[in-house]
């Protein structure tokens, strides 16, 4: 645990009869921040959160707060606030009432409650709402009412397990910026919990990538997604296009029958790997431009329409792989001739756009 850290999580482990569900988690989060456990259904992250917040009792382990071990604390005790994806809200209060229920266990008296509902309803914008009951409520406002309620009580700490899950796209995305608004405005340590990259990129400080039941990779968004450690990491975390490859000297790997310069790192000679490189870092020009290191020739097999970009597919017959390309909406070779199925290409693979990563 560092000298500054709110929480430290020290070898956390758990299993369900032969199932290893956590192996040995160890985290620090720091004040103020944000942090996203990320990562596919079954990997641990929902028990970890659960561990935390006192619902779950580890293994073994240490939930360190302040110093101070509470993993044997029961969830009352603890002082956490929790949002959960099924919003829990009593169908038979009223909005206000909902979130003053959260305040019960403080011991505060009456007027003080109805004080603080009234300012978490302003918090969260819905102060026009505090006499409707749950039903009269869409979605959004129902998980706005949660998250009130679990911020009323004044708690150390925020945890979110999938919280916007359940609601529509265009809902999800309008949490997802209040939510960031109001954590920072806050200062409030918040843990959240989802399955979807493009949340815990938009909204978090740290994303806690696991895998498995262990910790993959930890770090700021901009890292996982630039600097991924591991294939599963550069595969789970946006897309990427993947070349399986055995490491060369002099900053080379060779890839079928050609050569690409990159730079391997520490692995050696001889070595499996694979080399990745993001879709919208593949340059397309037409064919027969030079495009200098790395560049080769490529068929274009189809390409789909999203508004503002298009995404082609390419053949590209020295490596023996499928490319994806990320292109401009208007989806021209270098701003000249339109691409069509079946037309050929140049493509060139960056060096500095490139990821070696063990096999």
């Amino acid at each position: 645990m560092t000298s500054s850290s709110f929480l430290s999580l020290r070898g956390i482990g758990k299993s369900f009869g032969a199932t290893r569900v956590l192996d040995g988690i160890d985290l620090d989060i720091e004040p103020g921040e944000f942090v996203c456990l990320l990562g596919p259904s079954g990997c641990g992250k929902t028990t970890l959160l659960r561990i935390v917040c006192g619902i779950e009792r580890a293994d073994s382990g240490q939930i360190l707060l302040g110093g101070q071990d509470i993993a044997g604390l029961p969830p009352a005790a603890r002082g956490f606030g929790v949002v959960f994806q099924s919003y829990a809200l009593f169908p038979n209060l009223t909005a206000a009432q909902n979130i003053a229920y959260g305040l019960h266990p403080t011991g505060a008296l009456a007027r003080e409650m109805a004080k603080r509902s009234r300012e978490m309803l302003d918090l969260v914008g819905l102060a026009a709402h505090a006499d409707k009951y749950p039903v009269q409520l869409s979605g959004g406002q129902q998980q706005r009412i949660a998250l009130a309620r679990a911020l009323a009580p004044n708690p150390r700490l925020l945890l979110l397990d999938e919280p916007l899950s359940a609601l529509d796209a265009q809902v999800r995305a309008t949490l997802r910026s209040e939510i960031r608004a109001l954590q920072k405005r806050l200062g409030i340590v918040t843990i959240m919990v989802t399955h979807d990259q493009e949340e815990a990129l938009s909204m978090a400080d740290r994303v806690v990538l696991m895998h498995n039941g262990r910790i993959e990779q930890a770090g700021t968004p901009d890292e996982l997604y630039r600097q991924p450690r591991t294939r599963f990491v550069a595969g789970f975390v946006g897309r990427m296009n993947m070349l399986p490859a055995t490491v060369l000297a002099d900053g080379k790997v060779r890839v079928r029958d050609s050569e690409l310069l990159c730079a391997p790192g520490n692995l050696s000679i001889g070595s499996q790997a694979t080399v990745g490189i993001r879709p919208e870092h593949v340059v397309v020009k037409r064919f027969g431009t030079e495009l200098g290191a790395n560049s080769f020739a490529a068929r274009l097999l189809d390409t789909e329409f999203f508004g503002n970009r298009t995404s082609a597919r390419l053949a590209c017959e020295p490596l023996g792989i499928e490319i994806e390309a990320e292109l401009p909406a208007d989806a021209r070779s270098g701003g000249d001739e339109p691409l069509v199925p079946s037309s050929m290409v140049h493509i060139q693979l960056p060096l500095n756009a490139l990821s070696v990563l063990a096999h």
